[in-house]
């Protein structure tokens, strides 16, 4: 890349750290940039810089968010009854995406892997757990966190934690509007 400046090459590095953007699209991106007007390139810069300095999560649900509680915890329409267990906020945008389901969520932000050193404190777990011994209005849970040895555990430690004050019942489902994350389908309990 002798053939560039210093400051493209730089740029077309940096875009190369990006997940899934190889040096050739890095360059391509870069060459579109230039093309670009002064206004448009600020506002892309000035995006990136939003997106770094505003986000955070929201306090309830671990969602991606500008404010302290989501779209989602904010909105009064949905179905308190019924809570969504997710791993990450690209699998809540997909349900959301697909608009099968009004209820609220529940980000773990990973999966348990205790090969890995992955355990319930490097997750939301205990957290979950909470959320559902306070809240009697939950009277459905969604486990959309795959069927995988990772989402059996959840499954397993969750259940250990939550079933022994109150009675659960499990249900697995393979085909519904509901489990729209993994192919292989989830599981739902029902609070009795």
């Amino acid at each position: 890349m002798t053939h560039y400046p210093p400051s493209v090459v730089n740029l077309i590095k940096q875009l190369s750290r990006l997940p899934g953007i190889g040096e050739k699209t890095a360059e391509r991106l870069t060459m579109h940039i230039l093309q670009e007007s002064s206004h448009d390139v600020t506002q892309l810069a000035q995006s990136i810089l939003d997106v770094k300095n505003k986000l955070r999560l929201c306090r309830q649900c671990f969602a991606l968010s500008d404010t302290e509680l989501c779209w989602i915890c904010n909105n009064p329409n949905r179905d308190v009854s019924m809570l969504c267990v997710v791993e990450q906020p690209i699998d809540m945008a997909s349900i959301e995406k697909s608009g099968s389901f009004n209820g609220y969520y529940h980000i773990l932000g990973g999966v348990l892997a205790p090969m890995e050193g992955i355990g319930p404190e490097q997750i939301r777990v205990e957290e979950i757990i909470r959320r559902i011994k306070r809240d009697s209005e939950i009277k459905e849970v969604i486990l959309a966190t795959g069927t995988n040895v990772e989402g059996e555990s959840f499954e397993f430690h969750l259940q250990s934690s939550v079933t022994d004050e109150e009675p659960w019942v499990s249900i697995r489902i393979y085909s519904s509007k509901r489990c729209t994350v993994h192919s292989k389908g989830c599981r739902v309990w029902l609070r009795q």
